[in-house]
C-alpha cells in the first residue's frame, strides 16, 4: 500500500515545485515588465507582462495598470488585424481585472472604457449604434459617480442623438438623456471648480503653490476646459432637436402623470425657460407647480421671470433677492448670482446685474463668466451721454470694457478665443492714438460717470 503513495507523493513535490517556480518567475518578470513601463519600453514591457498576465493574473494590480499602458501602445503603433487583437486583448483585461481586482474596478470607469474602445473601433468590431449606446447606458445608470471621462458622457449623448435622428427613440427619451448627462457635467464643474477656487484661495492669502499643486491646478483647468467644450456642444446639438413646437405638445402631455415628480418638473421648466418659451401658458403652469413640489432657490428664480414677462418687476426682484438668501452652498449660491445677474442685465438693470456678478466672483472665483457680462453691460453703454462728457470720454468705456473682460481669461481658460475676439472689438471702438494725443489725456485717469462709477487709464503714447 506505502508503494502506491510514493508516485501521488512525488506528483505533489513535483506540482509544488513548479507553483513555487513559476510564482518566482512571475514575480521576476513583473519587476521586469514595470520598469519597462515606466521607461516607456513598452515592446521591451510586452513578453514579461503577457506572461505574468496568463500565469499569475491576481499577483499585483500592476499587471492591469501598466497592461494598460502596454496594450494601448501596441493599438495605437499596429494596424488591420493585429491592431484589432490588442483592442480585444484590452477588452479582455478589464475584464480579467474586474474578475481578480474587482474593489479597484469601478464599473462606471472601467465599462465605460470598454465602451469607449469599442466605439473608437465600431467598424473593425462590428458593433451597431444602439449596441453601443446600451453598453454606455448600463454603465451610466450601474455607476453614474465614476462615469466622469468627458470623451465617453459626450459619446453617450452623440448616439442618443443618431438614434433619436433615426427614428429609433423618441424625443421624451432624447430630452432624459440631455439631461442625466448634462446633469452629470455640471456636477463634475462644480467638482473642478471647487478643487482650483481651494488653491485660489490659498495664493489670494499669501501661500505659494507647490509644484503638485499647479500640475492639479493646470490638470483642473483642462477637465474644465473639455466639460465646458462637450457641454457646448451638447447645447448646439440639443438646441436644434428642441423646439418650443415639440416641447409644448410633449410637456403638456406629460403633466399630468409626472406633475409631482420634482425632477422632472425642474427639467421641464430649464428646457422651456432656455428655449425661449416662456410666453406659453405651460411655462407659468410648470413653473407654479415646481415651485409648490420642491420650493427652492431655483424655483424662485424661474417664478421670477413669469413675473417679469408680466411686467411686475418690483415682485419679480423681490423673487430674484429670496432665492439668492435661500442658497447656502457656496457654488451653487455663485450659480444663483450669476443667473440673476444675467437677468438683470437682459432688463437693463445694469448696476443691480454687476452687484450679483460680482458676489458671483467672490463665491466662485475660477468662473470668468461674470467679467464677460460686466464686460459687455460697459460696452453697451458707450454711447450713454450720461457716461461722459464727450465722444472720447463716452468711447474710453470700451477700454474698462476689454480690460474688465481680459479679466475672464485670465481665470478661466474656457472663455480665451470669446474674450480675445471682444477685446479686439472693444479696442477697435476706443479712441485712436490720433485722438489720444489731440485729447491731451495721454496716460492720465479718466472718471467713467453713470451706473459704472470707476476710472481707467488712457493708454501712453509716445
Amino acid at each position: 500500500m506505502k508503494l502506491k503513495f510514493i508516485p501521488f507523493s512525488l506528483l505533489l513535490l513535483l506540482s509544488f515545485g513548479i507553483s513555487a517556480q513559476t510564482e518566482l518567475e512571475c514575480k521576476t518578470k513583473l519587476s521586469n515588465f514595470h520598469v519597462a513601463t515606466k521607461s516607456k519600453k513598452y515592446d521591451a514591457a510586452y513578453e514579461p507582462w503577457l506572461y505574468v498576465k496568463n500565469n499569475c493574473p491576481d499577483l499585483n494590480l500592476a499587471i492591469y495598470a501598466d497592461g494598460e499602458k502596454i496594450l494601448k501602445h501596441k493599438i495605437e503603433t499596429s494596424k488591420g488585424e493585429i491592431q484589432l487583437s490588442y483592442v480585444n486583448a484590452m477588452l479582455d483585461l478589464w475584464l480579467l481585472r474586474k474578475e481578480h481586482f474587482k474593489s479597484d474596478t469601478p464599473e462606471g470607469e472601467f465599462d465605460t472604457k470598454a465602451c469607449q474602445l469599442q466605439y473608437d473601433y465600431k467598424d473593425e468590431l462590428g458593433k451597431t449604434s444602439i449596441e453601443l449606446f446600451e453598453c454606455f447606458d448600463v454603465a451610466f445608470n450601474a455607476d453614474e459617480e465614476n462615469f466622469t471621462h468627458p470623451k465617453s458622457l459626450y459619446t453617450y449623448f452623440s448616439l442618443m442623438v443618431e438614434l433619436f435622428d433615426e427614428g429609433k427613440k423618441s424625443s421624451a427619451e432624447l430630452f432624459k438623456n440631455y439631461d442625466e448627462v448634462n446633469e452629470k457635467i455640471e456636477l463634475e464643474i462644480q467638482n473642478y471648480s471647487e478643487k482650483i477656487n481651494a488653491l485660489v484661495e490659498k495664493v489670494d492669502n499669501g501661500g505659494t503653490l507647490t509644484s503638485s499643486e499647479e500640475n492639479k491646478k493646470s490638470a483642473y483647468e483642462s477637465y474644465l476646459k473639455n466639460y465646458s467644450l462637450i457641454q457646448g456642444n451638447m447645447n448646439i446639438i440639443a438646441d436644434k432637436r428642441a423646439k418650443c413646437d415639440n416641447l409644448i405638445p410633449l410637456y403638456t402631455k406629460d403633466f399630468e402623470v409626472y406633475q409631482n415628480d420634482s425632477i422632472w418638473l425642474k427639467r421641464s421648466v430649464s428646457r422651456m425657460y432656455h428655449k425661449d418659451c416662456t410666453d406659453d401658458d405651460l411655462y407659468e403652469k410648470l413653473v407654479k407647480q415646481y415651485d409648490k413640489v420642491a420650493p427652492s432657490a431655483d424655483t424662485k428664480v424661474y417664478v421670477a421671470t413669469v413675473l417679469f414677462k408680466k411686467g411686475k418687476d418690483d415682485e419679480a426682484y423681490k423673487y430674484l433677492e429670496e432665492a439668492y438668501k435661500l442658497e447656502k452652498r457656496p457654488y451653487k449660491k455663485a450659480n444663483i448670482a450669476l443667473r440673476i445677474g444675467t437677468i438683470l442685465k437682459e432688463k437693463g438693470q445694469y448696476s443691480k446685474a454687476r452687484n450679483f456678478l460680482s458676489e458671483a466672483l467672490q463665491l466662485n472665483p475660477s468662473n470668468g463668466k461674470p467679467h464677460f457680462y460686466i464686460a459687455s453691460m460697459y460696452a453697451e453703454s458707450a454711447k450713454d451721454k450720461s457716461c461722459g462728457k464727450d465722444n472720447f470720454h463716452q468711447r474710453a468705456v470700451y477700454w474698462l470694457a476689454a480690460e474688465e473682460a481680459q479679466k475672464a481669461s485670465r481665470i478661466d481658460p474656457t472663455l480665451q478665443s470669446s474674450v480675445k475676439a471682444y477685446v479686439a472689438n472693444y479696442l477697435a471702438k476706443a479712441p485712436t492714438k490720433e485722438e489720444i494725443f489731440l485729447s491731451g489725456l495721454s496716460g492720465k485717469t479718466i472718471k467713467i460717470q453713470c451706473w459704472i462709477n470707476r476710472s481707467i487709464k488712457v493708454p501712453k503714447i509716445d
